[in-house]
């Protein structure tokens, strides 16, 4: 049994642990003093992020917006906890950026004994499960509330400061690692776009601020009017013929059944694929499933596999997948199918697609949810090389994407290893 799952069953006291156990009211004081509010003042304000994820900056607003005018300023390193949300990981140490943010009485704030306690120890140790374990035991579970008293009532391991800095510089030579590894993925992320527009003779487009003068641009080129879509296409070149995607594939979307028609839900084995699904991954299995009845009965249509996804409406416009399984969609989908393989590649034409997400977002149109059509993608252009050179474009990228993933995980597994790390080296397993 891991030492917090202890806690659960057993009185605090016999918590077990490499150093002293202290109740944090020996090493923080809730400060209650408040402030009244000017309303010609802006005033910054804090949100508490879950699952101890820290304090960040909610806006700045004139002091006339604020209907409580009683509200409580934040300092450096003060402990800050949610009143509503600590069950959740609502608790964090207040970073340098947000001294003199307010919060309202529904925010607990504490000062740390700084002599006693780092408060970058504190915000480690709050990451923790343990700690988590602790406040969720708090009180009534029909209550979500915590008052400032149960914060102090909450027991941690303190060792000396000097011991403190020690096991802070290891959790931080670990994140460190972390990050230097999502990073390096970053930048291979940022490679392939650059490689990809290399290796097809693409100019990117240069940015809108560098522009000045008389920009002119053959009125035959554009598929839409304005000045985002001049800048791009003016900028484009391409050492290879380019090709209409309706030149080398068949596009069409698909459709939703009637929901209020059980049957074509309940106990379907059709992949159903939506926008939010669509990760430039492959998809082999859907949130939802639908019947060869609410396939028959709507716009669905069957896809075979490896036909290409790409979304065209609101905020997921420009990402794209392959089906790993024959499956159907919804009408946010436009889907390539029967390419040309003669011509293009399937995997070549996909990648190439992930990159094209920012120019697909220019192409979208509309005021309040801005989409594609099947249209307008049937008519977009793509540079089209040898088989060949498709081929070794598209290992190479695969090749990139391969180290990327393994960066990823291994950022993730140091990530983990940081707290468990910091947890092994506090506690004593009973």
């Amino acid at each position: 049994m891991k030492f917090w799952d202890y806690y659960s069953f057993n009185n605090k006291s016999e918590i077990y642990s490499n150093y002293p156990l202290v109740e944090l009211s020996d090493v923080l004081t809730q400060r209650k003093d408040s402030i009244k509010i000017d309303d010609t003042k802006l005033y910054k304000r804090c949100r508490v992020k879950v699952r101890g994820q820290g304090i960040v900056l909610r806006d700045e607003v004139l002091g006339k917006e604020i209907k409580t005018k009683k509200q409580y300023l934040c300092k450096e390193d003060d402990f800050l906890v949610a009143e509503i949300d600590a069950k959740v990981g609502g608790y964090g140490i207040v970073p340098k950026e947000l001294i003199n943010a307010i919060v309202s009485s529904h925010y607990f704030l504490f000062d740390i004994d700084e002599d006693k306690l780092n408060p970058e120890y504190l915000s480690i140790l709050t990451k923790c499960e343990g700690f988590s374990k602790q406040v969720k035991a708090t009180g009534s579970t029909n209550y979500a509330a915590i008052r400032p008293s149960h914060v102090l009532e909450y027991l941690i391991p303190l060792p000396r400061l000097k011991e403190q800095e020690k096991i802070i510089n290891q959790y931080n030579k670990r994140i460190a690692l972390s990050e230097k590894q999502i990073n390096k993925a970053i930048q291979l992320e940022i490679e392939i776009e650059n490689y990809l527009f290399e290796a097809l003779g693409i100019k990117k487009a240069v940015d809108k601020i560098n522009i000045k003068g008389l920009h002119l641009v053959s009125l035959s080129q554009l598929e839409k009017w304005g000045i985002d879509f001049i800048e791009d296409i003016s900028n484009k070149s391409t050492l290879f013929d380019e090709y209409k995607i309706n030149e080398i594939s068949q596009i069409s979307s698909g459709g939703t059944p009637l929901r209020s028609r059980k049957e074509y839900y309940s106990n379907g084995d059709i992949p159903w694929v939506k926008t939010g699904e669509l990760e430039n991954e492959i998809i082999y299995d859907s949130e939802e499933k639908i019947t060869i009845e609410g396939l028959n009965n709507s716009s669905a249509k069957l896809y075979e596999k490896d036909s290409l996804i790409i979304a065209m409406y609101g905020a997921t416009i420009g990402k794209t997948a392959k089906l790993g399984v024959s499956a159907s969609t919804n009408q946010a989908c436009a889907v390539l199918f029967n390419i040309d393989n003669d011509v293009v590649l399937t995997d070549f034409l996909w990648e190439y697609l992930q990159i094209q997400k920012d120019s697909f977002k220019k192409l979208a149109y509309g005021s309040a949810q801005p989409n594609l059509n099947a249209g307008i993608i049937s008519n977009y252009k793509v540079p089209i090389p040898p088989i060949d050179k498709q081929k070794e474009i598209t290992n190479h990228i695969l090749n990139l994407k391969n180290k990327i993933k393994d960066l990823k995980t291994q950022s993730e597994k140091n990530r983990n290893l940081s707290i468990t790390e910091f947890e092994n080296e506090i506690f004593k397993p009973v």
